[in-house]
């Protein structure tokens, strides 16, 4: 299973629907990209952003999100009540299924270099893939937000960023990228207009004014409200917990005679958090939280590879026209692209083989393993692509824009499976080059490789050739099919 992080980035817009939808669909057009949550709020002016990606993948998504902000957001414009020194104010990745803190802080880095070099924004690594001490903590990063640090960068040593121009982006300010883990974004609303005492009660819970450990906090006005809100983020809630946050607050303001109207989870929240929420708040005993939650012991049993299996066939089995053949071809594929990976790694483990074989074998490997993710990734993309030809078709029609978003669609849904024919030949070009040289053991998992990325490519080629008369663009038409024939056309390497 390929390893996957988590991604949260924030950018400074809440309110223009038209500028949240394009920073996430930059995010979402990235193959291997599943978003999970996008939590806009307005009076902060700030959207949250939660996806998850592969390893291979998280990086230009990330950049897209950072790239599609900057020429959307102008923080001279810009003005809301959450701290802010970027367009996309922070990019933190988040070791989840199989990935280490380790690859985060990799990640990090060469986003930071990327953001750096291509988009001219400069760019601060905080918290696990911190570099110096007083970047360590994402408040001491943005302190002074996109107007101080406009006027320290360049001038104080301590602002200097450790990658990108030592000067600020006019528009886009700066960000924060990092590692880090789970972290919980926790809001409490009071009935008080008072913020010279929200003022104190953030600087009492919050860790840097003495409070509770792993707490940051801060008060803010909700306008749409009329009330204070203390905004914390447990840093790590297994050290102090929501409820240890809450039964504080409660102490300090029942003198005051204050109630606290509500609470607000930011983006995605752990089933771990909650849980311990509820465990403390019943003063439950000797409760085992991985084997008594019914959820946690059959989300183990389904997570199996035969799970995944069972369920990606039955999806094709179910009566709805998604997922279909495109779907289908892309996993045939994707599936000999992986027994490839799997004959090769054998091949190169194996105490039999020459190590002279051996060194033929690595490249071919190492792309055959890029190639299975890209073909992974098209299994879900072939489904996006007929969700946005039936949203196209659902617009009114007497909209002038729905034959344009109508053709695109049906571009798209050509594009996707004509990708998937090409990675297929890829990977089978790949193989061809390392037949002679792979461990006799695993020759059937080889040829079995061969004969799963032939019937792909085939597959994947029916599925574009069905969408080609719909293009009204005849000469677009003509070019996939021509690329598609060269395709389908070559020699298949034989198996052995």
């Amino acid at each position: 299973m390929a390893k996957l992080v988590e991604c949260v980035p924030n950018f400074s817009e809440g309110r223009d629907e038209t500028k949240i939808n394009a920073i996430v669909d930059a995010a979402r057009a990235v193959p291997g990209v599943i978003i999970l949550d996008v939590e806009k709020d307005a009076d902060h002016n700030r959207t949250v952003l939660t996806f998850i990606a592969s390893v291979d993948s998280a990086v230009e998504a990330c950049f897209q999100v950072v790239k599609k902000s900057a020429a959307l957001i102008d923080l001279n414009k810009h003005k809301g009540e959450h701290p802010r020194m970027g367009a996309t104010d922070v990019a933190p990745f988040i070791p989840i299924m199989g990935s280490t803190a380790e690859d985060c802080v990799a990640l990090a880095c060469q986003l930071g270099e990327r953001i750096g070099a291509e988009l001219g924004i400069p760019v601060f690594l905080y918290d696990l893939a911190a570099k110096r001490p007083q970047c360590k903590n994402l408040a001491d990063v943005r302190k002074g937000q996109f107007e101080g640090l406009r006027e320290e960068i360049g001038k104080n040593p301590a602002k200097s960023p450790d990658f990108g121009p030592n000067h600020i982006h006019p528009t886009a300010g700066a960000i924060a990228v990092g590692a880090r883990q789970q972290i919980v974004n926790f809001n409490v609303n009071l009935d008080s207009k008072d913020m010279d005492f929200g003022k104190a009660l953030a600087k009492k819970i919050r860790a840097s004014g003495g409070g509770l450990p792993c707490v940051r906090g801060k008060e803010i006005y909700l306008e749409s409200k009329g009330q204070v809100q203390l905004s914390t983020v447990l840093t790590d809630y297994r050290t102090t917990s929501i409820k240890r946050v809450v039964d504080e607050v409660e102490k300090e303001i029942a003198p005051k005679g204050i109630k606290i109207t509500g609470t607000e989870l930011i983006g995605l929240t752990t089933q771990d958090a909650l849980t311990r929420y509820a465990l403390e708040s019943l003063k439950v005993e000797n409760f085992n939280m991985d084997a008594q939650i019914l959820e946690t012991r059959i989300t183990k049993l389904m997570t199996g590879w035969q799970a995944g299996a069972g369920n990606l066939v039955e999806a094709l089995a179910a009566p709805t026209p998604s997922p279909g053949g495109g779907s289908a071809a892309a996993a045939a594929s994707a599936m000999g692209a992986a027994l490839g990976v799997m004959a090769l790694g054998l091949s190169l483990q194996s105490k039999k083989l020459e190590e002279e074989k051996k060194r033929a074998l690595r490249a071919p490997h190492a792309r055959l393993l890029e190639i299975k993710n890209a073909l992974t990734a098209c299994v879900a993309e072939d489904a996006r692509a007929f969700d946005v030809f039936m949203a196209a078709r659902k617009m009114p029609k007497e909209s002038p824009d729905r034959p344009k978003a109508i053709q695109a669609a049906i571009r798209y849904a050509a594009e996707v499976p004509l990708k998937t024919a090409r990675l297929s030949r890829q990977a089978m070009d790949e193989l061809a080059k390392t037949g002679a040289d792979i461990y006799a053991a695993v020759m059937s998992d080889f040829n079995s490789a061969l004969h799963l990325l032939q019937a792909g490519a085939t597959c994947a080629a029916e599925n574009v050739r069905i969408n080609l008369d719909s293009i009204e663009d005849k000469e677009y038409a003509a070019r996939l099919a021509k690329e598609l024939d060269s395709l389908v056309q070559q020699n298949v390497p034989a198996p052995l």
